[in-house]
């Protein structure tokens, strides 16, 4: 996920700039539109130019003739930004994360003002109106603080966030455990409820790290810790022998991103929408990279199914060691790809960030508990699901196809849901395909290896359905995405195959 954090001022402004690009049949979206975005927006940019008395019309007009027009534009082809306005908004970032606040509209309009061969600055040198000038003329409020007639994101009310409520399960599971010995579906339940908040902190302190870092070490970040509190629980059930379970979580996680947090933002970002538009770079990619983790899938189960006996099972785990070495290594030059030398083609604009940038001691603090608490929660979680599920009449496969995933990646799978019924599409995709990507090539390579320093035999000779399931989902998802558009109904398909894989999960044993 890209770090970049706005206001949702500066967030409407790029929205705005991208219409601008689209109403006049510019070929991509350039400086000029993102200033055009900033006058269409709160009034900042046009205060300004009244200040230098400069006429708004005037400006707008002169940038709307400055872009190039495109010739033919393929269906559902995405705009991308131009190196200049790449370079406007890195320069609005950097500001940003200096003064500790989020990405304004202010730190846009005054990026702008800082390009000398910029198309801005050109229009006001023509009226009369130096660089030094205009950049004096700006006044950048505290990031802390709200501009005059903007309202706290809370809207005055003091309410408990929900996180904080379900924070009281993390004691109370510990203490049904530790000192009342309840039964193993209420603490599997307290446990599940304690991990929910616990996931949120982590990601929300990874995503304050992120902002703090710059795009290439956030997006490593990102990267890195976007699945954490999945792999701790996957890492405690691999230490407790449940390897059945984890490789299900596996499957889980990559089916529930693909399918069913995929589908509802399809559905509910088209109720308001006839059509949907993202990237079909990124979506590509991701459909690239998940059927080479199909095949990775493929050839130790392969093997398996040639070699039954246990006298090859110490090859069967060496060639999944391999593939796994592999996999790491492909995704690390995926992260090469898309964070340096292809950075271009994926930039898509993130969530606003409401309220101050964490600063990174609180941040780093946030994390660190929230790993600690997830990594005691995982340990109740795991000691408790055999019998849990043995109260609930449901499978190890079930469980681990299902439950596991949706408690780990429930923060994750919220915040895709909510920007996507903003229209946020490049987002939501960017959540669900990545995540997806993420556990196939990083996180299911990490527990091969973990289960050689536990002792366990971790490989990835998946079952049958596993894999039949997973090149199913990826194939659908492949077919639905990579024209760059889509509608509510393709959403609903894709809830259906999930709702069809989780029934004949119900019925395995």
């Amino acid at each position: 996920m890209n770090p970049r954090t706005l206001s949702a001022y500066a967030q409407r402004a790029l929205e705005n700039a991208r219409a601008e690009a689209v109403r006049l049949g510019h070929d991509a979206i350039g400086a000029e539109h993102i200033v055009l975005g900033l006058l269409r927006g709160d009034g900042t940019a046009s205060a300004l130019f009244g200040r230098l008395g400069v006429a708004p019309g005037l400006v707008e007009q002169r940038l709307e003739a400055s872009g190039r027009r495109r010739s033919t534009r393929g269906p559902g082809e995405q705009l991308a930004y131009t190196s200049h306005a790449k370079r406007l908004i890195e320069v609005a970032s950097k500001e940003a994360r200096e003064a500790g606040g989020v990405l304004s509209a202010e730190h846009l309009l005054l990026a702008a003002l800082h390009e000398p061969r910029g198309a801005l600055v050109k229009i006001l040198a023509e009226a009369g109106v130096s660089a030094d000038r205009a950049q004096a003329a700006m006044r950048l409020p505290a990031p802390s603080h709200p501009r005059p007639g903007q309202t706290e994101p809370s809207g005055g009310k003091r309410s408990i966030p929900w996180r904080a409520l379900l924070l009281l399960a993390v004691p109370l599971s510990i203490i049904l455990e530790r000192v009342f010995h309840a039964p193993a579906l209420a603490v599997f339940s307290t446990a599940c409820l304690g991990v929910l908040p616990l996931a949120g902190y982590m990601g929300e302190a990874t995503e304050h790290l992120a902002h703090r870092s710059g795009p290439t070490i956030g997006g490593l970040l990102n990267a890195t810790f976007g699945n954490a509190a999945e792999l701790i629980i996957s890492i405690v059930a691999l230490q407790a022998g449940l390897v059945g379970l984890v490789k299900a979580s596996i499957t889980g996680s990559i089916l529930g991103n693909l399918l069913l947090i995929l589908g509802l933002s399809l559905v509910v970002g088209g109720l308001r929408r006839n059509e949907l538009r993202f990237n079909r770079a990124n979506a590509g990619m991701s459909a690239s990279m998940l059927s080479l983790a199909v095949v990775a899938l493929v050839l130790p189960a392969l093997f398996h199914a040639l070699h039954p006996g246990s006298a090859a099972r110490l090859s069967e785990l060496r060639i999944s060691e391999s593939v796994a070495l592999i996999l790491l290594l492909t995704y690390g030059l995926s992260l090469l790809f898309t964070l340096k030398t292809h950075r271009c083609l994926f930039w898509s604009e993130s969530p606003p960030m409401e309220g101050p940038v964490w600063t990174l001691k609180k941040a780093s603090l946030v994390l660190a508990g929230a790993t600690v608490g997830v990594a005691i929660e995982s340990e109740l979680l795991v000691h408790a699901a055999t019998e849990a599920t043995k109260t609930l009449g449901l499978s190890e496969t079930f469980l681990g196809l299902i439950i596991v995933p949706l408690i780990g990646n429930a923060a994750e799978h919220a915040t895709a849901i909510v920007v996507a019924r903003k229209g946020k599409m490049d987002l939501a995709l960017q959540i669900a395909l990545g995540s997806s990507t993420q556990v196939a090539l990083l996180v299911a390579p990490i527990l091969v290896f973990a289960g050689v320093l536990l002792g366990r035999d971790m490989n990835l000779a998946f079952t049958p359905f596993e894999i039949l399931a997973l090149g199913m989902a990826t194939g659908v998802t492949a077919i639905i995405t990579l024209d760059g558009e889509s509608n509510w109904f393709e959403g609903v398909q894709l809830l259906a195959l999930y709702g069809m894989l989780a029934v004949a999960a119900f019925f395995l044993v």
